[in-house]
């Protein structure tokens, strides 16, 4: 299953569930296993929040792993210039795109969203870094707005496009729908971004891989913002049942990286074992 990739980020969006912190020695820990998982692409964290942040991050840029990491900016210079301190080369702007979001979150109109997003894309490419773009709350968006962005993200030199269900509203039909006209706009290198508030983050990351999407982003268990997302671990077992294979290659590994989380946590992992005895 070359053609799906899974982008984890357990330490980023996971970490953002009430009462989940972990440790910098668990953060570390954590990303050995999701590389020893044979996860792809890891979003460590985010530079900004602050020093003990940045060193963390540091550190795990410096494991030599095989995963490729990344890290999650807001659309901010000071955000990508926090990001390089830590020695990445791989960054991830998010960027809201629903009215909702620009008007009350950022106080700003939609020219200014366009506007900022090429200088500080722009900046971030001539500073060497590899870019991928994040469609915040683009469910609750107008869709042609988001193609729009979109379409100068990938112009402007972002590689990846991740479509956020920020508030977990899409059902599977829609999902499919919206991800089928996205990429026959700007091709298939696209990344749902599930959440679960109504329980279908597996469904809507299963309908936007049926209609052509490359990449789907995962948490250990489940974990995340409110009702969490698409669970990594459910993810793999859905993959087996619908297209036949798994991304990964050593299952072992993804029941000793999905217990560790669970007690990092402090939180009982719901997918073993019942569901794991049918692998």
């Amino acid at each position: 299953m070359s053609e799906f990739l899974i982008v984890d980020t357990t330490l980023r969006d996971g970490e953002q569930a009430a009462g989940i912190a972990f440790t910098p020695t668990e953060k570390i820990a954590i990303a050995r296993l999701l590389d020893g998982a044979g996860i792809p692409l890891i979003e460590v964290g985010t530079p900004a929040m602050g020093l003990e942040e940045q060193e963390v991050i540091r550190h795990i840029a410096g494991l030599g792993l095989q995963a490729g990491i990344f890290t999650w900016n807001r659309l901010s210079v000071n955000d990508i210039e926090a990001s390089l301190s830590c020695g990445v080369n791989s960054v991830h702007l998010s960027v809201p795109v629903s009215d909702i979001q620009i008007k009350y979150k950022l106080r700003k109109n939609r020219r200014w969203v366009l506007e900022t997003l090429k200088d500080v894309l722009c900046y971030a490419v001539k500073a060497g870094c590899t870019v991928s773009v994040g469609l915040e709350d683009a469910s609750r968006a107008d869709q042609k707005f988001v193609a729009l962005v979109a379409g100068i993200a990938l112009e402007e030199g972002a590689v990846r496009i991740r479509y956020a269900d920020t508030v977990g509203i899409l059902e599977p039909f829609r999902t499919y729908e919206i991800m089928r006209s996205l990429i026959s706009r700007i091709g298939s290198n696209v990344e749902i971004h599930a959440h679960n508030d109504f329980g279908m983050a597996a469904a809507n990351t299963l309908a936007a891989v049926k209609a052509g999407c490359r990449y789907i982003s995962t948490t250990v268990n489940g974990i995340g913002e409110r009702a969490g997302n698409a669970a990594f671990e459910e993810m793999l077992l859905i993959f087996k049942q619908h297209f036949g294979s798994m991304p990964v290659d050593d299952f072992s590994r993804v029941k000793i990286l999905s217990r560790f989380v669970s007690r990092a946590c402090r939180r009982k992992p719901y997918a073993f074992p019942r569901h794991f005895r049918a692998v």
